[in-house]
Formats: C-alpha cells, structure tokens, sequence
C-alpha cells in the first residue's frame, strides 16, 4: 500500500470516527429530550427545591458578588447560587465546552439548554493562554493551568448562560432567601460571624482589620448585618475571579517590601527568605510580590508549614 493509499486509509477511519460521536451525542440530545417531556418539571415544586437550598448557610454565604464599578458597586448571583437554582429547576443542562485550542489560546463554548422548553443560551469566547499580574504578564505553558485559566472565565459564561433561561422571578426570590438566611435565621451571633470573616479575609485575601475597617468606615464593634452581608460578596467576589483585594483595600500595609524584612532579619535570614521566596514564586506563580513576602514571612518565623 503506498502513502498516498495509507494517508486516505487513515481519514477515511478519521471520518468514520467522528461521524459515529456525533451520531451518538444526536442520539444522547434526542434521549434526553424525551425524558425531560416525559418527566416535566412541576413549577411549584422546584420553586419550593430551590428555597430549601437558599435556606442553607453554606450556600445562603456565597450566593452573591460584590464587586467595584467607577464610583457604582456591582452585585449579583454568584456561581454557585446560579448551579443550586439550576439543579433545583430541574431539566436544565449546562457546561463549557473547548472548541478549538491551537495559536496559544482556547476557543470556549458556554451553553445553558432547557431541554423541557427547548430555550438554548450559549456565549462563544477565547481565552489566551496567559495570566495578567501587575507585574506584566506571562504565557502559561502547564496543562493544569491552562485548564483553571479556561475554566474560570468559562464559570462566569456559564452563570450568564444559566440566568438568561431562568424565570426573572425565581432569581430574585432565591437571593431574597439567601438574604433571609443571613440576616434572620442565622443563630450563631453577629459578633462571632464577623470574628470569622475578619479572620477569612486575613488568610485567604491577606487583608488585616484595619483595612477593613477603613473600607466600611467604622470600627468593628459597630459593623452591623449589612457591612456583613458586604463583606461576604467581597469576598465571594474575589473567590470567583471577579475582583481583587486591592479593588477594595489598596495595598495591605501589613506587607512589608523585601528590603525591609532583609534589614530586620539580618545576613543569614535574608538569604533563607530569599530561598523561600523563590520557592514559592514557583508555587504561587499568580501573587504579588507582597504576597509572596508575606507567606515567606511567615514560614521563617514558624507561622507556617
């Protein structure tokens, strides 16, 4: 067999291959559809599903975002309150799909069908396989962070996607119940809530007390449900990529710039924090130099592992 006949070989078995996947996901499509007829969802029903969810904490905790626009603040469902209102509606598919990856960035699908009503919304995008620092940017060559790049934008589409099919209504009572399980049906006291915020914002975004105090403008024994309430969007804000800590509070004065820590520690500590700089540099490739002074800061002197 000579190449010509080999290479026809070979996209002949190429074609065949791809007409039987798309045969099977035409077949997985018209199933489906079937099913959601057969099985319609009963309003009523997944409406009540969709309270009991936002009477949880856990999700009553991150059900909206927060973020900064001008002089205006932006808010609205997050992510995951978007999934729990799918879940809860019943017969809704949605995902991000990659359409092409080549030229150092991926071509995304994010789609939300309603299979019972037969609505579709999907938003086509790129994503360039490269973070943005402040610092400048860099390519990103690891498949793995490829992979969290392209899903992260692809989150927010989704979300786009999955409250352009959901009844107006049904959003707005489920963060109305979000709000509700917050403020009202909260037993643990507002003090101690707070206590755990203050001490989330200050591992997770490395935010002290004082900064936030600035932001809201009052001392903490003076912050009320509603400075919680936005806080939590804040800090869901910046879980979902939206925003970031400096957005809000500016550069966090606990951070000290290396010159300064080199100066306190001395010769001999100044080479093992610059060693540990490296280190994490290498592990947290995305933070700022002030963050990676921080955690060095921190292992040198035993407060962390």
């Amino acid at each position: 067999m000579g190449a010509n006949e080999l290479s026809a070989e070979v996209i002949k078995e190429k074609g065949a291959a791809q007409d039987m996947i798309v045969s099977r996901v035409a077949q997985e499509v018209q199933a489906s559809m079937i099913v959601a007829k057969k099985f319609p969802r009963d309003e009523n029903e997944s409406h009540k599903k969709i309270m009991r969810s936002c009477a949880r904490i856990g999700l009553a905790q991150v059900a909206e975002y927060t973020y900064p626009r001008g002089d205006k603040k932006v808010s609205g469902p997050s992510i995951r309150l978007a999934e729990a209102i799918a879940q809860g509606w019943g017969n809704i598919d949605y995902g991000i799909i990659e359409l092409e990856n080549s030229r150092g960035k991926s071509e995304m699908m994010a789609y939300a069908w309603d299979k019972e009503s037969n609505t579709r919304v999907t938003k086509v995008f790129s994503v360039e396989h490269k973070r943005d620092t402040r610092q400048g940017s860099y390519a990103l060559t690891d498949a793995r962070d490829i992979y969290e790049a392209t899903a992260n934008f692809g989150a927010r589409r989704v979300r786009a996607c999955i409250l352009g099919i959901i009844p107006g209504d049904v959003i707005d009572a489920a963060i109305k119940e979000c709000r509700k399980t917050i403020k009202g049906e909260n037993k643990t006291p507002i003090e101690d809530r707070i206590k755990i915020m203050l001490t989330t914002f200050e591992k997770e975004h490395r935010i002290d007390t004082a900064a936030i105090e600035e932001y809201i403008g009052c001392k903490v024994k003076a912050f009320t449900e509603n400075d919680l309430f936005k806080l939590l969007g804040i800090h869901q804000s910046i879980m979902d990529g939206m925003s970031a800590p400096a957005d809000y509070f500016g550069r966090p004065e606990a951070a000290k710039p290396v010159v300064e820590v080199k100066d306190a520690l001395g010769e001999k500590k100044a080479k093992e924090f610059e060693a540990i700089r490296v280190k994490l540099r290498k592990t947290y490739p995305t933070e700022e130099d002030w963050q990676i002074d921080a955690r060095a800061k921190e292992i040198q002197e035993g407060g962390a592992k």
